[in-house]
């Protein structure tokens, strides 16, 4: 099976997407092709529209930015920033007065002279942007940034290299398997599996309206329960018919678990869908529950904040699915046994 198969990707000046997937999806071979460290054995790759597929990687004026930084430790901070700059045979004055800026556009001006194994994981980070901006690319790469960081440090340099994107203007690709961190920082995210896009939207509507199974099982904060459409209903092995839009006919119904509420057992409300359910676990994470919840033959994720009345693992409840909370795809392939 081919490690990236048909990927067809269209991305505009100044935008930034995200290959977002599991591990062994194809996302950072997508991205070393397009860096030129492999060649594709077919089809093209154009940037700006030229063809680059066989230029080597110092010839497409792309930044890119690695796992594992990929520094020089022999290097200082200034040295690494300074190596693509001389790989491009500016003059010393040009180059100082770039790694100078690219330096300082990161906050690290004062570390200039600093080597890698004097810094931390997030210095380390802030040096590996400057390089890959200070040859001011036509195409900013980077493959996880910010898998190597401890969570404190992820959500600093996410706002960090969103703010350096938008103030450099910079068309980016980047890969991740965070899904926060894929629909915090793209413009559009690309949902990949098998080697190929799945599904390549906006953030709000790959949470709001996904439209493939695949995207919506991977988007973890929500669950998927296939049934079928009948009569103007939904109907699904352990839940009473659920109304479906007019003229449509899905074979999944998405349920996103921050939107989902919890009742005392036998208590009403007015939403689409009320069924009566149980609490298998609970567990606190910063400001919300988040429950297991049995429904009939289903296991559903609920997220509730912790300002709430809680449940505790046992107890009978009543879900309530306001309409904000449910999504429809129409995805008969998955319903007949083939791959969604």
């Amino acid at each position: 099976m081919a490690a990236v198969d048909g990927v067809s990707l269209d991305v505009a000046r100044g935008e930034c997407i995200a290959l977002l997937g599991p591990s062994g999806c194809g996302k950072t071979t997508t991205l070393r092709l397009v860096a030129g460290f492999i060649a594709p054995d077919s089809g093209r790759i154009l940037v700006g529209g030229r063809a680059v597929e066989r230029d080597p990687p110092h010839r497409r004026q792309m930044g890119m930015v690695f796992q594992n930084y990929a520094l020089f430790p022999h290097l200082t901070a200034a040295g690494n920033v300074a190596f693509g700059l001389e790989m491009r045979n500016l003059s010393r004055a040009e180059r100082d007065q770039r790694v100078a800026e690219a330096l300082a556009m990161v906050g690290l001006g004062h570390l200039a002279e600093r080597y890698p194994a004097r810094m931390s994981g997030g210095q380390q980070q802030r040096v590996a942007l400057a390089r890959a901006l200070v040859i001011r690319p036509e195409l900013l790469l980077l493959d996880e940034p910010l898998s190597n960081l401890d969570a404190g440090l992820r959500v600093e340099m996410r706002e960090e290299i969103a703010r350096l994107r938008a103030q450099a203007g910079i068309t980016t690709l980047f890969v991740t398997h965070d899904q926060e961190e894929a629909l915090a920082l793209a413009d559009r995210v690309a949902v990949m599996d098998r080697g190929q896009i799945v599904e390549c939207a906006t953030p709000a509507e790959l949470t709001e309206r996904p439209r493939h199974v695949f995207t919506a099982r991977f988007l973890g904060a929500r669950s998927v329960l296939e049934g079928r459409a009948e009569s103007g209903s939904f109907r699904a092995a352990g839940l009473p018919p659920v109304p479906v839009p007019a003229g449509s006919r899905p074979s999944h119904l998405v349920l996103r678990a921050a939107r989902l509420l919890l009742i005392p057992a036998g208590a009403t409300a007015d939403a689409p869908l009320l069924a009566p359910a149980r609490i298998e676990a609970a567990t606190r994470l910063d400001d919300a529950v988040h429950y297991e919840v049995a429904l009939g033959p289903h296991r559903l994720r609920v997220r509730r904040p912790t300002s709430e009345p809680a449940f505790a693992p046992g107890a009978e409840v009543t879900l309530v699915a306001p309409a904000d909370a449910m999504s429809w795809i129409e995805d008969f392939s998955s319903v007949s046994g083939e791959a969604a």
